[in-house]
């Protein structure tokens, strides 16, 4: 790895963010089943992407592929974008990126301000419509991109399987007995799950995604209409759990009403389906510490009809 990279990479500090406890929220839990989740907006850009992000640009350096100045291209709804324009930015690496012309202008904001170079693709087609144009942009001119490929690119969740994975084992006291996840590139869920399985065989793995293919949760694929991932395993997921727009809407603005905790579209399906999955437990009578993964702050949602009942 160059020198300079080597020098800028001092300091950046990703992951280790706080785990809430938000079963008081929720009083329905009773005192047996408790829902903790990472709060990813702890990180440097403000989301649970910047785990992926880093680890994509730091094997990219120092394996040599951006090397002569290429630019690293992808595609992105919004966060991966952000992860990598602030963390290119810091290190010197020029970025373009493909994204639906549906982002919000916050988001668009942010990362014109990171100086990154943006295309804006048909927002009907959404993340998969970003894909293709990636692709062909790439096929255009190949010496002048490198392609992340976040959805391809193993460093996405490998990134959770060495730092989300083990954080939540540690900060639950190896207590955990459910992790459930999103799948959007699927990197959280495979990369978490594969490490929690390892750590504890008992625990139970719950993979979460969109009701339908016209769903407004930013981020998450309906894996069946969708673009499939290739680092995405169906074999990981114990049980699935699809949720439903609404649903994942109210859960958020229920947190944000009793808890003063503000989250994100894909916070609130994550934490729709750790409610749906608790609810069944304490039908069971059953304990469980259930842990899921709060992608964002809401305050990067403001803006949106949600928010209102």
């Amino acid at each position: 790895m160059p020198a300079i990279a080597a020098r800028h990479f001092e300091g950046i500090q990703v992951g280790n963010t706080p785990l809430l406890d938000v079963s008081f929220a929720f009083p329905e839990l009773g005192d047996k089943v408790k829902i903790v989740a990472k709060a990813e907006w702890a990180n440097p850009g403000g989301s649970v992407k910047d785990r992926a992000g880093y680890f994509i640009i730091k094997d990219a350096i120092e394996t040599g592929k951006l090397a002569g100045g290429r630019i690293l291209l992808d595609s992105s709804s919004g966060n991966t974008g952000i992860a990598y324009a602030w963390l290119g930015a810091r290190l010197g690496v020029k970025v373009a990126l493909a994204v639906p012309g549906s982002i919000s202008k916050h988001r668009r904001a942010i990362l014109e301000a990171y100086g990154v170079e943006l295309l804006f693709t048909d927002p009907l087609e959404g993340s998969d419509g970003a894909i293709r144009e990636v692709r062909l942009m790439l096929k255009a001119e190949p010496d002048r991109y490198w392609y992340a490929d976040q959805y391809s690119n193993p460093m996405t969740w490998r990134a959770h399987y060495e730092t989300t994975g083990p954080e939540i084992f540690e900060q639950t006291g190896g207590k955990v007995t459910h992790f459930v996840a999103g799948l959007g590139t699927s990197g959280t869920f495979i990369g978490a799950g594969r490490r929690l399985r390892e750590l504890k065989p008992a625990v139970r793995l719950v993979s979460m995604e969109p009701d339908g293919p016209m769903h407004g949760l930013e981020g998450l694929k309906h894996m069946e209409t969708s673009i499939i991932p290739a680092i995405y395993d169906d074999s990981v997921a114990d049980s699935r759990i699809q949720i439903a727009t609404e649903e994942a809407q109210e859960a958020a603005r229920t947190l944000g009403h009793r808890g003063g905790i503000l989250l994100g579209p894909s916070g609130g399906a994550n934490l729709a389906a750790a409610l749906r999955l608790g609810r069944d437990l304490v039908a069971q009578g059953r304990e469980a510490v259930i842990a899921t993964v709060f992608a964002d702050s809401g305050e990067r949602y403001l803006g949106e009809r949600f928010w209102q009942p």
